[in-house]
């Protein structure tokens, strides 16, 4: 299986999680919600496939960049 790094555009916090390791995603699928100067901005997935693991935690501090989570495709 291909293993697929989900990144964030932007650097803010995570401020809700939406999906747990295990579940089926789809291509598009809200992950992970990111606050920044007041502003939500979703993490999307990528690919479809199964969300391998979640990478950071609600309240945690992240840069652009960052990977955020792993799908498996």
């Amino acid at each position: 299986m291909a293993r697929k790094e989900i990144k964030s555009e932007i650097t803010g916090s995570v401020w809700k999680i939406l999906k747990q390791a295990g579940e089926a995603v789809a291509e598009g699928d809200e992950l992970v919600i990111l606050e920044s100067m007041k502003m939500e901005i979703p993490v999307l997935a990528e690919c479809s496939g199964t969300l391998a693991e979640i990478v950071v935690r609600e309240g945690e501090a992240i840069a652009e960049g960052q990977v955020v989570a792993v799908v498996e495709a």
